[in-house]
């Protein structure tokens, strides 16, 4: 009998491919931050971290083209990897570490670097879509079988609070409007619209937000079951501010944002930026059904003047 790999349930890597894959990004992540140059780690990045780093990188070495003057390497070490179970394509594993850019080892404050792994196909590399720094105390227990191996959450799952594939939508929803009982309360949800409502008129000032999902290809959502029946849940956003000056009032232009501007701003900016959330999504009839968004990492990856 064959058994196809496209059809087959295995682990999507080796844990000794999992932490060659957390090497090469790591190797890759610091010669393009030393040099300020998104070529460099290109190949090790994509999806909603793929649009951060480039953008961040291209606007770095813009303003400095002599490279980083402030380089420290990043180091992760005590990885722990997570690798579901599943069939098909894209295959991927979740490392969870510990930084150097963490000052508070075993502190109240102690977090660790989460970043997700994704392979399209057996010739393609490892890449980064996802990383998220959490507190240590919020990362959760996943969900294994008797080998350790972990359960991937699907897209479409009846088990959970929210299906992952929703969960893009549900959080555009939420920003435009603020209805509704999906989310917990946090400085990721009801704060940042409170935040976006104290900017939205200022002196001389106006600063709209339009929201948008993005949940197709490396952007997809992918999440990992967690002991307690829920799941650990990593998806991206994209949303847009738009900053129109009053008769003679330029919005002002931060320079890692004008590195990246197009366009003449006579009095209005508008900026396009990724967001990557990551969420604790609980099991489908819990006692507190509501989403936490645990983490956000964004970055502007556009601007334009008009």
């Amino acid at each position: 009998m064959t058994v196809h790999g496209e059809l087959a349930v295995l682990p999507t890597a080796d844990r000794s491919e999992a932490a060659r894959a957390l090497k090469d990004f790591t190797d890759a992540y610091n010669a393009a931050d030393k040099a300020y140059d998104p070529a460099l780690d290109a190949g090790r990045v994509t999806g909603a971290l793929g649009a951060i780093n480039q953008a961040g990188l291209k606007a770095a070495g813009i303003m400095n083209p002599d490279g980083n003057p402030r380089h420290q390497p990043l180091e992760l070490t005590d990885a722990t990897f997570t690798i579901p179970k599943k069939a098909g394509w894209p295959r991927w594993f979740v490392a969870n570490t510990d930084s150097n850019r963490d000052t508070d080892n075993g502190g109240p404050q102690d977090t660790r670097w989460l970043l997700v792994f994704v392979r399209n196909g057996p010739e393609e590399r490892w890449k980064v879509p996802y990383l998220t720094i959490m507190a240590t105390k919020e990362v959760p227990d996943f969900a294994t079988d008797k080998d350790g191996w972990g359960e991937p959450a699907a897209p479409d799952s009846e088990a959970l609070a929210v299906a992952p594939g929703k969960l893009s939508e549900a959080y555009v929803s939420y920003l435009r409007d603020g209805t509704g009982k999906t989310f917990e309360d946090g400085p990721h949800t009801n704060g940042w619209r409170e935040a976006r409502e104290k900017n939205a008129r200022l002196p001389g000032l106006v600063t709209q937000y339009v929201d948008q999902p993005l949940k197709e290809g490396d952007f997809a959502p992918l999440g990992l079951r967690t002991k307690d029946g829920g799941a650990l849940v990593f998806f991206a956003t994209r949303y847009f501010e738009r900053q129109t000056g009053a008769k003679g009032v330029k919005p002002v232009v931060k320079p890692d944002v004008k590195a990246l501007l197009t366009g003449d701003i006579r009095n209005t900016l508008t900026k396009e930026w990724v967001s990557s959330q990551v969420a604790l999504v609980p099991r489908a009839g819990a006692d507190t059904p509501t989403v936490w968004v645990a983490s956000r990492l964004q970055g502007v990856t556009g601007a334009k003047g008009s």
